[in-house]
């Protein structure tokens, strides 16, 4: 049904149009108390054996909505009425701001893929936080916040940048994220590098700890595919040497080459970060290299390139204990939830782990003990 309602009428829209009309549907849904209990149940359905701990945060399950499809909070119970375990919102930047010019966002359909160069639109902080702190919950959510650098803010007062958002939002995050990984600002990517991260990453865990004294939320920095593997094991270090408590593997990729895309050239030489299918093997890779440098010292996220229960189960193998998806919901739709819970379920009753936490790389210690 719903690839049907694709193919006829979001395919044919402008892909942030048809978004924004898909994501109000959502919303008004939510909104209507016999409709959404309804939709509840069958799209958020629960297993027990799903059951996950991270950052001390007890969760439905594993699988959750990555950053970008809320960007503003405003539609979070609609999200998890479809069966999100998690819900990440956000870019959230310090000043409010358009994002870059459209034509913005635009499908590879016979990749199951998107490009991106959205530039963090968004209400700002200040907005956000309100929003978050006037908020009622309909449905129990663990809310994850993602924060990132207003564009026009000079690379050497980033940090700045980002305490602003860290003291407005921290109160109202399950987690935060600090995001320097997104390709569409400027300039961004360079926090990678370990020089850099290090006291930005320092003075986001000193506001957080200072705006929010009854508990610690949960500091984590999600990161790039396109990093070297050296820069990579530099970061893993660097959260094993300040105590982060996870790391996101991984952000959208500049890359083109190596990744088969069928698309049409003109169609996959715009600029921006790609997602979807194409991205899944590396950022397996980046996951896998990931855990066998942090092993249990810091919770993995794996996004990118998430479609079905299997690459659900294929990053818990390589050790990430939660996972997180985003292009694949625009070309499956609202039964996307209820597929990956119910085949993730199968999968470890056939396994030989009790629980999804005994099965968390497992593959990557298989590999070790082998070599």
């Amino acid at each position: 049904m719903y690839r049907l309602l694709f193919q006829l009428l979001f395919c044919r829209m402008d892909p942030e149009r048809a978004h924004h009309l898909a994501f109000s549907w959502i919303r008004l849904l939510a909104r209507v108390p016999v409709l959404r209990t309804f939709a509840a149940a069958f799209l958020a359905q629960r297993h027990r054996e799903l059951r996950v701990e991270a950052f001390g945060l007890r969760m439905h399950g594993p699988f959750g909505l990555a950053a970008g499809f809320d960007k503003n909070a405003v539609g979070i119970d609609g999200l998890t009425m479809l069966g999100f375990d998690h819900v990440e919102i956000g870019t959230v930047t310090g000043r409010p701001q358009p994002g870059n010019p459209r034509t913005r966002l635009f499908r590879l359909v016979e990749d199951r893929a998107l490009i991106n160069r959205m530039g963090f639109n968004n209400e700002g902080s200040e907005a956000v936080a309100a929003r978050l702190a006037a908020r009622r919950e309909v449905f129990r959510a663990t809310v994850g916040v993602n924060i990132g650098k207003t564009k026009a803010v000079p690379e050497a007062e980033a940090a700045d940048d980002y305490v602003t958002s860290t003291r407005r939002l921290a109160p109202h995050a399950d987690y935060l994220v600090v995001n320097v990984s997104s390709p569409n600002t400027p300039g961004l990517r360079d926090l990678q590098a370990v020089d850099s991260l290090r006291p930005l990453l320092t003075a986001v865990r000193d506001a957080a700890d200072a705006a929010v004294t009854d508990r610690r939320v949960p500091l984590l920095v999600k990161i790039a595919p396109d990093l070297a593997d050296s820069d990579i094991d530099a970061v893993a270090d660097l959260a094993v040497e300040l105590a982060l408590d996870g790391i996101i593997a991984t952000n959208t990729t500049i890359a083109r080459e190596g990744l088969g895309l069928a698309s049409p050239p003109e169609q996959t030489a715009e600029a921006g970060g790609l997602s979807g299918a194409p991205l899944r093997e590396r950022s397996l890779q980046v996951l896998r290299r990931l855990y066998a440098r942090v092993g249990d010292r810091v919770t993995l996220v794996g996004v990118g390139g998430v479609e079905d229960a299997e690459d659900v189960w294929q990053r818990i193998l390589a050790g990430a204990t939660l996972v997180q998806g985003y292009s694949a919901f625009v070309y499956q739709g609202p039964l996307w939830c209820r597929g990956i819970h119910k085949g993730l379920a199968a999968r470890l009753r056939n396994s030989r782990y009790r629980t999804l936490a005994d099965a968390v790389g497992a593959d990557v210690r298989k590999a070790e003990s082998a070599a």
